[in-house]
């Protein structure tokens, strides 16, 4: 599977930004799909995931009630809506497929990061 997220850049504290991830290549049904994150001088950290039905989600605790997990299998693209941003929210995004899991060594594939930086 080709990841290739989208979606990123600059907003102002409070602000919403809405990440793509589309992939290309085995059947993306197949895949629980997932997001993470990763700050300067930070380790990379689970976001959210989702089913490959998108019938079950998880987020982390930091981001549970701001942020929303979804996918569109006819569109072959998962999204991550990223409401009330917070500067502790900078970071660069990363898609993932594999197992429903909140850990990366859950996931086989990944794409390249996209940037989210969140002014004060």
């Amino acid at each position: 599977v080709q990841l290739q997220a989208s979606g990123g850049g600059l907003v102002q504290a409070g602000g919403s930004l809405r990440l793509s991830c589309a992939a290309s290549g085995r059947t993306f049904s197949n895949y629980a799909m997932g997001w993470f994150r990763q700050a300067p001088g930070k380790e990379r950290e689970f976001v959210a995931t989702t089913t490959w039905s998108g019938g079950n989600t998880s987020e982390a605790d930091s981001v549970k009630g701001r942020f929303t997990i979804s996918r569109d299998n006819a569109k072959n693209t998962v999204y991550l809506q990223m409401n009330s941003l917070k500067p502790e929210d900078t970071a660069a995004y990363y898609c993932a497929a594999g197992a429903y899991r909140r850990v990366e060594t859950g996931y086989a594939y990944w794409g390249q990061g996209t940037q989210v930086t969140v002014s004060s």
